[in-house]
């Protein structure tokens, strides 16, 4: 267990963890946090956070704070671009789930309603019976995202909400996934039909920096961030879109997450059938 890990059990197991964590959302302590790390005053955080989770940048003296550093462009991995292959949108840990016919999915403990994530009852019904993909970034993770597919991306749909943490102990105990702030949008694909993606934010803070909306849009492009803080992808696919690679799928079939990389090879388009 990391020293993230440790701080998240104590604000969510013990009884003065859930009042540290209810006066964070009261009083919107979360604003303080980013005015210090934005300021030059998070230098020496950020010197323990790379050294805490092992990031070497080469670079490590230019950046002013933690906020520069946090929001810094990196020369990527090689992405797949075979057109009918299923790529990470992150870096991050991934799950899967199926969404049943009444339009609900199951993570660790929680049941969630499509219409409740997405706040659109007639879009909602159309991934009943598909799959969810979610994307778990660490603090060591790169926070940017990249489009899985050439297509056209339409206009960000912003949820205001609390930010609780997305660790496993958290959403066993809080409905995260609805609760938490989050953006969403929907991207008209070549490959893999209307897919629905979904950023959402996490403790303590939860900024989500989409940089278009309304365009025609191509596999690997960058399209946002996350800033100071990790968080969660979430992708929704109608029912006969995707097929996981099997290995993969062997994998994440115990309810196991799984670690991926952005642009990695995770499936492919399963066209005029249902998924597997």
């Amino acid at each position: 267990m990391n020293g993230n890990d440790g701080m998240v059990k104590v604000l969510y197991t013990t009884v003065l963890g859930r009042m540290i964590l209810k006066s964070i959302h009261l009083f919107r302590l979360d604003r303080l946090i980013i005015c210090f790390l934005k300021s030059r005053w998070s230098v020496p955080y950020l010197k323990w956070y790379m050294k805490r989770y092992g990031i070497i940048s080469g670079d490590e003296e230019s950046y002013r704070s933690f906020h520069a550093f946090f929001s810094r462009k990196k020369k990527l991995a090689d992405i797949d671009v075979t057109p009918e292959h299923l790529i990470s949108p992150c870096d991050g840990w991934l799950s899967v789930y199926r969404v049943t016919q009444s339009s609900v999915f199951y993570i660790k403990g929680t049941y969630y309603r499509v219409e409740d994530f997405l706040k659109d009852n007639t879009l909602a019904k159309n991934y009943d019976g598909g799959t969810c993909l979610v994307f778990r970034l660490c603090p060591y993770d790169y926070h940017h995202y990249i489009y899985i597919d050439n297509g056209y991306q339409g206009r960000n749909h912003f949820i205001p909400g609390t930010l609780h943490s997305v660790q496993p102990i958290a959403c066993s105990t809080y409905p995260v996934y609805t609760q938490n702030r989050r953006s969403w949008c929907l991207l008209t694909t070549e490959n893999f039909g209307p897919v629905v993606q979904a950023e959402i934010g996490a403790l303590i803070v939860g900024g989500i920096v989409n940089h278009r909306e309304n365009a025609h849009v191509h596999k690997g492009m960058e399209k946002g961030r996350f800033e100071l803080a990790g968080s969660t992808i979430v992708l929704l696919f109608e029912p006969g879109r995707i097929r996981l690679l099997s290995g993969l799928k062997e994998k994440l079939s115990e309810d196991r997450e799984v670690r991926v990389e952005m642009g990695q090879w995770i499936g492919n388009a399963f066209k005029n059938k249902r998924s597997n």
